[in-house]
């Protein structure tokens, strides 16, 4: 899989991550993932948490006026793309800003323009530019998105989907996944492709065939919070396509389920920021190394769980 150069926005996180020591394997499962950090206490919360990427979605206050983060139905937030950029710059986390209205593209990619130098990490650039299975909204007008990405931020990954209802059963059909690489054949720059996780049982071979197209391509797994899957779908799509090249923002229980069914333990690192939050720093060094700091804390107001892993470790 192509990634980009050291510290680029085009940097695979797996590459970026494991490089960094915050990865102990070249593992797309291995990336942590905060979802729609999209107001004030959110964003802070993800900064300080032990995550790998942070996930916002980017539409225009009431239509019309500056970026901010919020999801549709949501037209207000309390906090705008320049800030929630601001306090993204001060951690070490890689980005992805999934853009829910065209006209929040082109004043957004100026914004991110300007912290070329700032942001040495993945940043990833989100648009549902196909109809999909089941897709009841417009999707982004693909052509208009991937030029206006080229003139202002062509070193950034694209993340590329589909507009999607969820109906377990259903897939992503040949002509849809024809098309997506048709889009994306003249392209130069990584593309992750995101694709619902309940639909990619039905859609191994067309996914299988989509990712052979090239090795610039990844498949980053989401799902809706009323979305019907199992683990068990999850180790599915993992067992059909190369680990390094998949990646899974899903939501709890799924998410500690998997990761404990694949031998990656969420319960470490849910440790790992509880242990931060109480007493300084806490976070995985090279091959997944553990590093604890504690500071000030007496013995006696660890919490039991804290006390176990550091006996039994």
């Amino acid at each position: 899989m192509a990634s980009g150069a050291r510290g680029a926005w085009s940097e695979w996180p797996v590459d970026h991550f494991l490089r960094t020591g915050h990865i102990g394997a070249r593992d797309g499962a291995a990336v942590r993932w905060f979802h729609a950090a999209n107001s004030r206490a959110r964003a802070a919360e993800a900064a300080r948490s032990d995550v790998h990427m942070v996930e916002a979605d980017v539409l225009l206050r009431g239509g019309s006026g500056d970026p901010i983060l919020a999801h549709p139905p949501d037209t207000d937030s309390d906090i705008t793309l320049q800030e929630w950029l601001a306090e993204m710059v001060s951690t070490n986390k890689g980005i992805k800003l999934d853009f829910k209205s065209p006209g929040a593209v082109g004043p957004s990619l100026e914004l991110l323009s300007g912290l070329r130098r700032a942001l040495e990490r993945p940043v990833w650039l989100n648009g549902d530019v196909l109809p999909g299975p089941r897709g009841g909204r417009p999707p982004l007008d693909a052509r208009a998105f991937l030029a206006a990405v080229a003139s202002s931020c062509p070193a950034a990954t694209l993340s590329l989907g589909w507009t999607t209802g969820c109906h377990r059963g259903q897939g992503y059909a040949w002509p849809m996944v024809q098309e997506m690489s048709r889009l994306c054949h003249p392209l130069s720059q990584p593309v992750t492709f995101a694709v619902r996780a309940a639909l990619v049982p039905s859609s191994i071979p067309q996914l299988q065939w989509l990712m052979q197209q090239s090795h610039r391509y990844s498949l980053t797994v989401w799902t809706g919070k009323e979305d019907m899957y199992s683990v068990e779908d999850l180790l599915s799509i993992r067992e059909n396509f190369d680990k390094s090249r998949v990646y899974y923002d899903i939501f709890e229980p799924q998410n500690s389920e998997f990761k404990k069914a694949i031998g990656i333990e969420w319960q470490l690192h849910s440790l790992i920021y509880r242990i931060s939050s109480l007493s300084g720093k806490a976070f995985l060094g090279p091959q997944g190394h553990i590093f604890l700091l504690f500071r000030n804390l007496p013995t006696d107001q660890f919490p039991p769980e804290v006390l176990e892993f550091v006996k039994t470790h």
